[in-house]
């Protein structure tokens, strides 16, 4: 992918970078939550096999986070990072360790450890590889230009290819929920406010995904900016902007930054009848826009 830098009229191709691999690590570490939404918990971390994590970290869901950096065409950080994510597993109390040395407080949730795997390319047996393992493996493909510009991707998994692949059974069980998990014995009324909220997110951009996690539902792309909490009587939705950052005229949002909650936005509003949902996708699509 070529990128130009916009002078006037004219533009001007930026060339890549080269031999930067070494510095990646250091780049991301530094703007770990930025990037990836991951907090910085630990770097080259040693296991008691003598290997080393290149980066710990943790989300913003609790969930462990992994992350390995491809510094050569051969490494084959796909079965590291497989070997590191089991290794975690086993060893939950070290985690903690390193948790409260790094002085976050947050609850650990063993539900989807992750692994975030990161490189200048991938082959077609890597991607092939990914799809044979059912553990929250992520590939991620950056570029640096002319020493100033970081692009860094996801690399999306085709849905047919996931369909077909065959699942490898990894010691990591996995849970999963379904949307009536939330829906379930609800009134009519604030499942049709649900979906009728859900459709205006997704027409906000067709890469948007949804994942339904066991307190809440979440909407994203590379980070999630919006998240559902279904009540009998309203839709809580969070966002992910502060309250002070938000356009919000009629002050309707409130700031739960200091009370406990269970989805990542700090933000929260009350969707209750069907009149509230313009307002109401407004400071969404506010969130949306800055989570890009």
């Amino acid at each position: 992918m070529s990128l130009f830098k916009i002078s006037g009229k004219s533009v001007e191709k930026m060339n890549s970078t080269k031999n930067i691999e070494r510095k990646i690590q250091n780049l991301c570490e530094n703007n770990l939550e930025e990037i990836f939404g991951v907090k910085f918990l630990r770097s080259e971390y040693p296991t008691t096999t003598g290997g080393r994590m290149d980066t710990l970290g943790i989300d913003f869901e609790g969930n462990p986070v992994i992350i390995e950096y491809k510094q050569v065409e051969s490494e084959n950080i796909i079965t590291q990072g497989l070997f590191y994510l089991d290794w975690l597993i086993d060893h939950k109390g070290d985690f903690e360790q390193v948790l409260n040395k790094a002085g976050v407080e947050m609850e650990v949730s063993w539900d989807s450890p992750r692994v975030i795997l990161v490189a200048k390319s991938y082959s077609k047996y890597d991607t092939y590889a990914v799809n044979q393992f059912s553990g929250n493996i992520e590939l991620w493909k950056y570029m640096i230009y002319d020493d100033e510009v970081l692009h860094i991707e996801r690399i999306n998994l085709a849905k047919d290819e996931k369909e077909k692949a065959i699942r490898h059974k990894s010691r990591i069980t996995y849970q999963t929920y379904e949307i009536d998990h939330h829906l379930a014995g609800k009134p009519e009324n604030i499942v049709n406010l649900y979906y009728l909220v859900r459709d205006e997110i997704l027409k906000l951009d067709e890469n948007i995904s949804e994942k339904i996690n066991k307190y809440y539902i979440a909407y994203l792309i590379d980070r999630q900016f919006c998240e559902f909490v279904v009540q009998k009587n309203a839709l809580k939705v969070y966002v992910n902007v502060n309250k002070d950052d938000l356009d919000d005229p009629k002050d309707l949002s409130e700031d739960v930054s200091e009370k406990g909650h269970w989805p990542t936005g700090h933000t929260c509003l009350k969707v209750e009848k069907e009149e509230d949902i313009p307002y109401a996708m407004e400071l969404i699509k506010q969130s949306y826009e800055k989570n890009l």
